[in-house]
């Protein structure tokens, strides 16, 4: 269904399991600059989408977005800005006969239970992902169709309506009835939990809100009937009624409910089951309801909705790091207020690349969306919306990091050194057992590595004496760092950092490969002009030829 201004929307309470529990510890002045940024925002995508048809934003992410401006408020005593409705320039100039009455919201199970708790003769269906209409019919007749608008008037969508066949022209009985109900995209076999949403309603929303629409166009435009207002007083009988009009959809879609298990089972069935249409979620609903002449345009009693896991979650960031690889790659990572997704809590998050980085220009404060890739690796999707106060960084420059910067741990380098320390230690350098990011961490903190292969003098005594190692684990790392003694020449060439060499015979002496030039290098079998130029400089560059020195003098093999 369309955004609706239902009430949970704009209170504490309809908070996702997603949105931050704490309060921030913000003065003042900065609180209000920050809910006063995201009002905005959220006003620019409800403009957006209820004037003009265009979704700005997925849908749980404003549902997020909105969770967290009422939990800022709260924290800071402020009401909803009087004209926080998002709505208020939906409203069209063709009013509705009966209001459209919107949805309450429930975010957890726990809110579910206790909306079941103490109700009977219930129904759940499909939350079918669309834009609501009104349908009027007059003697059996098509007469008009109107947009949901602010729930009391909307726009006239009669010319488009009757290019739409899913809308018949005609009913079987010449009666006066009206209709409320949901215009989706069609989909086939649409599985909701493997391919999401898929922007249908953007798309049905986009075609309504033109001002003419091709009659294929039309054909793509479905209708899934969810009230008939002034119907039959019980749900089983509306559905009946609806079915001899010729909406059948409704009574497919539609089943008694017993209990929250039964709720769930049926959630979760309609999440993983091939559907006509894009859903967000289930309708819960009692049989009785009052009058349609009792109805308002806002969230009623008798109805609510429960949505599908979120396949994006709002997190907002804390920190940018800049993390430095062995060869220089700068990778921007995000730490994060915690949240979770699926059964994941996800706390850090990478950016990918600098460049991405500086194109989405991300600070702390602004608030992200995230997914995960194969239902498994957290994924930045993008920013959501932005702090208020755009925090000055300490941004790394590319140019700056290579792979022959940084081989001691000087002010902007501790990075790309403690990376080329884990590199040698690893499965792909010396395979240094029990020697990590941590390892090192330790030493360098104690200052007892400034160089590469610094650790190579220190003896079981100091070891002992640094904190974070005991006697145990002392001596137990000064037997694995033993090890690196022993390993062949090879090894120890890509554990310093030597460039790839394809499938080229590097021989055991460090001056035959040092003494090679461009021309030489590049004649190797897999060797093009690019890595010949980047062996020519390695075995040049005066830090490494000071790393084959030490390891001479410690009677390394090959060197």
């Amino acid at each position: 269904m369309l955004r609706l201004f239902a009430g949970c929307l704009l209170t504490f309470t309809c908070l996702t399991a997603n949105a931050a529990t704490e309060c921030p510890d913000w003065p003042a002045s900065k609180a209000n600059r920050q809910i006063s940024t995201l009002q905005q925002q959220i006003s620019l995508w409800d403009d957006s989408y209820h004037r003009l048809g265009v979704s700005l934003v997925a849908d749980e992410l404003y549902d997020q977005s909105r969770g967290r401006l009422a939990q800022w408020r709260s924290c800071f005593a402020q009401t909803p800005a009087i004209n926080d409705d998002p709505l208020k320039t939906a409203r069209g100039a063709t009013t509705h006969p009966i209001p459209h009455t919107g949805l309450n919201k429930l975010p957890t199970e726990r809110a579910v239970q206790n909306w079941l708790k103490d109700r009977n003769d219930l129904w759940i269906q499909p939350k079918v992902d669309g834009v609501a209409v009104t349908l009027i019919y007059q003697n059996g007749q098509f007469k008009q169709a109107i947009s949901r608008g602010d729930g009391l008037n909307g726009q006239d969508w009669t010319a488009h309506a009757r290019l739409i066949p899913a809308i018949p022209q005609q009913l079987p009985a010449p009666d006066d009835v009206v209709l409320q109900g949901e215009l989706y995209w069609r989909l086939q076999d649409h599985v909701q939990a493997r391919g999401g949403s898929l922007n249908a309603r953007s798309k049905v929303a986009g075609l309504l809100a033109r001002k003419t629409i091709r009659v294929a166009e039309a054909r793509n435009v479905g209708l899934f009937v969810w009230d008939w207002p002034s119907g039959p007083e019980s749900l089983p009988d509306r559905l009946a009624g609806l079915t001899a009009m010729g909406f059948s959809d409704s009574a497919t879609y539609s089943h008694p409910l017993e209990n929250f298990e039964h709720a769930k089972a049926w959630r979760e069935h309609w999440y993983r089951t091939g559907l006509p249409f894009a859903s967000d979620g289930v309708v819960l609903r009692q049989s009785l309801r009052p009058p349609a002449q009792r109805w308002q345009a806002k969230a009623p009693y008798w109805i609510a909705a429960w949505k599908y896991p979120f396949a994006q979650a709002l997190a907002e960031v804390r920190k940018v790091n800049f993390a430095i690889g062995r060869s220089g790659r700068i990778t921007p990572v995000l730490e994060l207020e915690p949240v979770r997704l699926d059964d994941r809590q996800i706390k850090r998050i990478s950016v990918g690349s600098l460049q991405r980085w500086a194109q989405m220009d991300i600070r702390p404060g602004d608030q992200i969306a995230i997914s995960l890739a194969g239902l498994t690796i957290p994924r930045l999707d993008g920013v959501v919306s932005r702090s208020a106060d755009r925090v000055k960084l300490d941004i790394p420059v590319a140019s700056d990091y290579h792979f022959l910067s940084c081989w001691q741990p000087t002010s902007g380098c501790e990075s790309q050194f403690q990376a080329r320390l884990t590199w040698l230690s690893g499965k792909k350098g010396l395979a240094l057992n029990g020697v990590g990011p941590g390892t090192w961490e330790k030493l360098i903190s104690a200052r007892r590595i400034n160089g590469l292969l610094d650790w190579m003098t220190l003896d079981a005594a100091e070891l002992v004496n640094i904190p974070g190692f005991g006697e145990r684990s002392g001596a137990k790392l000064w037997t694995s760092l033993q090890t690196a003694r022993q390993q062949p020449f090879h090894r120890w060439l890509k554990a310093i950092g030597l460039p790839p060499t394809a499938e080229v015979e590097l021989g055991n002496q460090w001056n035959v490969l040092a003494a090679k030039t461009v021309e030489q290098w590049q004649a190797e079998p897999g060797i093009g002009p690019g890595r010949a130029t980047q062996l020519s400089a390695f075995f040049n560059d005066p830090h490494v030829q000071a790393l084959s020195t030490q390891l001479r003098e410690h009677g390394i093999e090959g060197f």
